[in-house]
């Protein structure tokens, strides 16, 4: 982001975000068909994963839903109670099955359509199959990398969990030990309970007249389970899940596979008309305000054209201090890792603060903006998503606003700050860098980047490593490499310390600071224990902050025994407590002519 200008983006360079709806506890999307495209007699209805898998899968269920509007196919996708934005309600898998049919028939209601196909992943193949005699006018079933067997399916989540925990560099008292837990996604005793018994290899009824089975080549299983149901009379497709491990290993750096989402829309195109359709116009989505402990959420679209979608978060009580803005980490969707945003925003409306949490374009359910790059992430078109949620915010008589994010959500709170003179304060969680070098590549970053030197040290003296290293689960040459690395960058950095105010980097973090200095924008650091982020605190600041002493606005926090996603409950309570602290410091004397209480704001009914 060496260009921190507030670029405007031209209103006709984007589609519109899928209209938000609201139904039995929860927050669906739904993507009506491209204006002029031939009506399909048919809509489709997502039935998601679970966990990590889900928020992997988030941006590729929305380019989905695009390319089905393409072909004039609308189409609903939601979330399960309990998860994402949904209220959190007693969950079993029952629960879920329930929902789905909710949605099957808010779907129905507003596609006009009596005829539904539903596109399952994951879980959401065992959700489907047991809704499926509940689900009226089910045409078709794709299910993509099915879980087959619920036992098989927990084993292999809790052997990726070790992978996720050890690459988040969290000990063994850290770790969820007693409950199927991923990524900080906890899935309900309940519901695991009902899992661990289920097999759809045994599957005795047909749950649809068709079928798509899109399996990994590597999974049997996903094979046997499309001959199971072509002995049941189904008419089924088979296609190869081609991408399914990138797509599903890390949302910063997931690779979307666009093949196999061709192929998936081509099939649901290409199944027989019926005459389902209603004649009549369908009516207008809406979305109406969700109540839970202590807070009104309500799920809205902002910007230009409706491009972005997010949910504001209102207190029930008189609302207090500056609106918190959520800004996403990478390309994970506004929940947040582990549905950290959802509770936190939550939290806060229990304290009288209000929030909105989005997605920036091109990042979760937000369509990305013609002309601009693919990689949005460190550019500063990201600012342009920002001041337009700024705007939103005003509009509602929701200011001061208040920029919080962690990650490359840190980096651009404070870009975005330098951008835009009303974001009143900043909260920056574990920035990677203070100022990303122009040409620097994201994914080079992310996928090779080292750690610190401190986090290496510590690693290597816990006895899982070394077992780690028994089972030659550890790149001994790469962590050698990333390790030289370090040390060079060390010897550099103190070679170039003594020149850190002339060089380029330097003098653009230094005039930023300043900058926020003359505006009076307060900007309070945190940073994990041995996080990346702190080579160039350090460098530019010393580790202590001392550095800060001519920024009065500015604090620095290390967190001790904390992940870069701050996992450990210490480290979200003090996270909490910092965008508390934040949201109050701003007051809304600020801007006095948004004195309004929670009865006149945004989601009074």
């Amino acid at each position: 982001m060496a260009d921190v200008r507030n670029t405007s983006i031209p209103s006709a360079i984007f589609r519109p975000a899928a209209e938000p709806v609201t139904f039995d506890g929860t927050v669906g999307l739904f993507s009506s068909l491209r204006p002029g495209a031939d009506p399909s007699s048919f809509a489709v209805l997502f039935a998601s994963p679970w966990g990590l898998e889900e928020m992997c899968t988030r941006k590729f269920w929305r380019i989905i839903s695009e390319k089905l509007a393409d072909r004039g196919i609308a189409s609903l996708r939601f979330d399960y109670p309990g998860t994402g934005d949904a209220l959190d309600v007693e969950s079993g898998l029952s629960v879920w099955s329930d929902s789905l049919i909710a949605a099957g028939d808010q779907l129905k209601a507003l596609s006009g359509c009596e005829n539904v196909v539903v596109i399952s992943q994951g879980l959401g193949a065992v959700i489907t199959t047991r809704a499926a005699a509940d689900l009226p006018g089910l045409a078709a079933i794709a299910f993509l990398a099915p879980v087959v067997s619920g036992r098989q399916h927990l084993r292999e989540l809790a052997v990726w969990s070790r992978v996720v925990d050890e690459n988040l560099g969290l000990s063994q008292e850290q770790r969820v030990s007693d409950r199927v837990s991923i990524a900080s996604f906890t899935m309900p005793p309940e519901v695991a309970e009902e899992v661990r018994k289920l097999s759809l290899a045994t599957l005795e009824k047909p749950p649809a007249p068709r079928a798509l089975v899109v399996g990994r080549a590597d999974r049997p299983a996903d094979r046997e389970f499309a001959a199971r149901l072509q002995s049941l009379g189904i008419e089924v497709t088979e296609q190869a899940f081609e991408g399914y491990d990138q797509l599903v290993s890390n949302p910063a750096i997931s690779r979307l596979p666009l093949r196999a989402a061709d192929r998936l829309v081509d099939w649901v195109a290409s199944l027989p008309s019926t005459t389902g359709q209603s004649p009549v116009s369908p009516p207008m989505a809406s979305a109406k305000p969700l109540t839970g402990d202590g807070f009104r959420e309500l799920p809205v679209r902002l910007g230009k054209g409706d491009r972005l979608f997010g949910v504001v978060c209102e207190p029930l009580q008189p609302r207090m201090g500056a609106t918190v803005l959520f800004l996403t980490s990478a390309y994970d969707r506004h929940a947040g890792w582990g549905r950290t945003t959802v509770m936190m925003a939550r939290a806060l409306a229990r304290s009288g603060i209000a929030s909105l949490r989005f997605d920036t374009a091109n990042a979760g359910d937000s369509p990305p903006v013609q002309g601009l790059p693919e990689q949005v992430l460190y550019d500063s078109c990201q600012n342009a998503d920002v001041s337009e949620a700024v705007d939103y915010l005003e509009s509602r008589g929701l200011g001061p606003v208040v920029a919080v994010g962690r990650c490359s959500g840190a980096y651009l709170g404070l870009q975005a700050a330098l951008a835009d003179a009303r974001i009143a304060g900043v909260v920056s969680v574990n920035p990677a860098v203070l100022r990303w070098r122009p040409g620097r590549s994201v994914e080079e970053a992310i996928v090779k980047g080292t750690r610190r030197l401190e986090d290496y040290g510590q690693r290597v003296l816990r006895t899982e490593t070394f077992r780690r290293l028994a089972r030659g689960e550890i790149d001994v040459r790469r962590a050698g490499v990333n390790i030289l690395k370090g040390v060079s960058g060390r010897i550099a950095n103190r070679l170039l310390h003594a020149f850190r105010g002339i060089l380029p980097e330097g003098q653009a973090i230094y005039a930023m600071f300043r900058t926020l200095r003359q505006r009076g924008v307060p900007v309070a650091l945190i940073y994990s224990e041995n996080d990346l982020g702190l080579e160039q605190h350090d460098f530019y600041f010393g580790h202590d902050g001392s550095g800060f002493a001519r920024f009065p606005d500015v604090t620095s926090t290390i967190i001790p025994n904390a992940d870069h996603n701050l996992t450990p409950e210490h480290a979200r309570a003090a996270y909490l407590k910092a965008v508390e602290e934040m949201a109050l410091r701003v007051t809304r004397s600020r801007h006095p002519e948004d004195e309004t209480s929670e009865r006149d704001g945004p989601l009074a009914a």
